[in-house]
């Protein structure tokens, strides 16, 4: 489940997020009304909690899917809530790019989309390889959440046979399962990004 969302969450967020820095203003695609609607979009639905979020796209999610329970109910709104973040994240790590790199490729006479492309995005990939592994994280916690309406995983194991059979083992059990996965998973992180670096 989380493999999935987070594959379709890259596809979506990445050129969003790209999008979003690109429409900014004093940038290659400057477009304030396209800018604006991306941000309202992303600032309305992110400071949404997932569990809120899930149920209230059911209807939608029912719509598109055809189905409101399983696997593929819960990673539809995974997915859009993700790309989202993931967007926000693209963004803010190709601003953070020290300007001297876009004023040096700019002297040797890089076109402005070679600049975002073969530059800015370049420089920014350790960052954002922290922030899709900070994304891979919180789409295990949402993974979980998933559980309470049937998508099945971790969570409704801990909600299933945990919480309403009064298990504290099972619950333990659980809790500590997602413990290791987001340790592995920020490890992993961790490591790429730093190859990545140093490489440079």
């Amino acid at each position: 489940m989380v493999a999935i969302t987070l594959f379709f969450a890259v596809l979506i967020g990445l050129p969003l997020g790209i999008l979003l820095y690109a429409t900014a203003k004093g940038n290659i695609l400057e477009n304030k009304f396209v800018n604006g609607i991306l941000n309202a979009l992303i600032n309305t639905i992110r400071p949404i909690p997932f569990i809120i979020f899930l149920v209230a796209l059911i209807p939608v999610t029912r719509f598109l899917v055809g189905t409101s329970i399983g696997i593929w109910a819960a990673i539809f709104p995974m997915t859009l809530a993700a790309s989202l973040s993931i967007a926000r994240i693209v963004e803010n790590n190709i601003v953070s790019v020290d300007k001297g790199v876009i004023e040096a490729a700019e002297a040797m006479g890089s076109s402005k989309f070679d600049i975002l492309f073969k530059v800015l995005i370049p420089e920014a990939a350790g960052a954002l390889i922290l922030g899709l592994t900070f994304t891979t994280v919180s789409l295990i916690e949402f993974s979980a959440v998933a559980g309470l309406v049937g998508a099945g995983g971790i969570g409704y194991l801990a909600f299933t046979y945990g919480y309403q059979r009064f298990d504290v083992l099972i619950m333990f059990i659980t809790v500590v399962i997602l413990i290791i996965l987001v340790q592995i998973t920020q490890f992993i992180g961790n490591k790429f990004a730093s190859i990545y670096t140093n490489r440079l």
